[in-house]
């Protein structure tokens, strides 16, 4: 009797004994299980997870968080101070949900129970007995989960997956959204420091850009760092960009959650060039292109026109966000990249030649060489620039992300890179580029250092340290 009816109750609980319900800016599913521990388990998909000892009692709350209201999130880290509010709400939405779920279980087991003992002695009076069993077990777990429960246990969570660098990364969870705000504001408050020193030391001007040059910002593998919106505007604004260009990674995962982390870029300032990269999927390509006019995807080698340039692009053909997607490697990139050439080659047949050529991969760009002046990429995290044989200059990006939460893996964070190009009006042609350097996460230094074409080291060089207070 005891087995049937613990099966029936598991049973019962797998299949209706789940609920959706917003928690906060979240969108969860909540369910009990059977556990030998208890505790509650909190799945952030693709971050990883978090364990709280919140109870001993032999059911498990399991709580999914499903998707996020992006304009409710954004508003949140726009205005920190509305943290405070949103606990109370937070609460009240807990409450509302673990609630629905009690009713819910408490049917659930009683049923499956009831069933199972129906369907296995085939005598009303033994299933109903299966069935207040079933309702005496869950009472006297709920009974044991009030006990001993510790609402102490949310400051002390246990993490997986990414989130096991949360701790050492981020501090206090009733501190963060504070604390990030804070550096968010210093980091851009350094670069526009540091551009404002750059543009007062140039004592020797071999290059005196004229107001009236096409400026192209070329980010790249941003890996879904918020403070990378705060940089680029800065950017944007000291150095009157006229076009972004992004050559993809924007995403860490590329799932339908991460697609509120879009939200900031029409209102960055300048138009956005973008192509998809290994870690972005079609969805997030879907989104972007949702942004609305100011914001251009670029696939298939088809151009467009955006301050005075012609640009044409190709999305990364391989979406491998983990381990657990087999890569093609450099032969499908190869192929990408020539599908490119061939559709930069027809352009210039027809008399409208492409400036510039954007894939996330350089191993793709390079496929273009003496199809485009000017090949831009990202990929690597590591800034490279480099002439190819047949004349085409490939520009490839550092990570203007920082890496993004996969920088907290190796022992030092890694740079955020970004470049400034500066275009000839008439011709569209390359005349020189300032390359950004920031220290990275946590760290407070910058660098703007001005190359000019066919010489090996830049002609100015800028460095400021400067504290922050997060």
């Amino acid at each position: 009797m005891v087995a049937v009816t613990l099966l029936g109750a598991w049973l019962g609980l797998l299949i209706v004994g789940s609920v959706r319900t917003p928690v906060g800016p979240m969108e969860t599913t909540m369910t009990l299980r059977p556990s030998l521990t208890g505790g509650t388990k909190i799945n952030v998909s693709p971050l990883g997870s978090l364990r709280l000892e919140s109870h001993h009692a032999p059911v498990r709350l399991d709580v999914n968080v499903d998707q996020l209201d992006p304009v409710r999130a954004t508003a949140l880290v726009d205005h920190p101070e509305r943290i405070e509010g949103l606990e109370e709400e937070v609460g009240r939405d807990v409450v509302a949900g673990t609630a629905d779920l009690a009713l819910r279980s408490v049917v659930a087991v009683v049923s499956g129970a009831t069933a199972l003992g129906l369907a296995v002695y085939r005598r009303p009076r033994r299933a109903l007995g299966a069935g207040g069993l079933a309702l005496a077990l869950l009472t006297a777990s709920t009974a044991t989960a009030f006990a001993t429960w510790n609402p102490k246990s949310v400051l002390e969570p246990k993490f997986s997956g990414l989130l096991a660098s949360a701790p050492s990364v981020v501090g206090d969870a009733r501190s963060i959204v504070t604390d990030f705000d804070i550096y968010q504001q210093e980091l851009a408050r350094l670069v526009t420091n540091v551009t404002k020193l750059y543009d007062a030391t140039s004592t020797l001007p071999t290059y005196q850009p004229d107001p009236a040059t096409t400026r192209v910002l070329h980010v790249s593998d941003i890996h879904l760092n918020p403070a990378a919106w705060s940089i680029i505007k800065s950017l944007v604004e000291q150095y009157r960009i006229d076009v972004i260009i992004d050559a993809g990674d924007t995403m860490d995962h590329g799932t339908t959650p991460e697609n509120g982390f879009l939200e900031p870029i029409p209102d960055l300032g300048a138009p956005y060039v973008w192509a998809r990269g290994n870690h972005d999927s079609i969805e997030t390509q879907d989104a972007m292109a949702d942004l609305g006019d100011n914001v251009h995807v670029l696939d298939n080698g088809s151009p467009v026109n955006v301050a005075g340039l012609r640009i044409a692009g190709i999305g990364d053909p391989q979406f491998t966000p983990d381990r657990s997607v087999e890569a093609e490697g450099d032969p499908e990139e190869r192929d990408a990249g020539r599908e490119l050439a061939f559709a930069l080659r027809l352009q210039e047949t027809a008399g409208t030649p492409v400036d510039i050529a954007v894939t996330h991969n350089p191993v793709a760009a390079k496929m273009t060489d003496g199809a485009v002046p000017l090949a831009l990429a990202g990929h690597t995290h590591n800034r490279s620039n480099e002439v190819l044989d047949l004349g085409t200059r490939l520009m490839t990006e550092g990570t203007t992300g920082g890496g993004g939460l996969r920088a907290v893996e190796g022992d030092e964070p890694q740079k955020v890179q970004a470049s400034v190009l500066y275009l000839d009006e008439e011709t569209d042609r390359l005349q020189a580029w300032d390359e950004i350097t920031l220290g990275g996460l946590g760290l407070s230094t910058a660098e703007v250092s001005r190359h000019l074409p066919g010489d090996p080291t830049p002609v100015h060089y800028t460095q400021l340290t400067q504290p922050t207070q997060a």
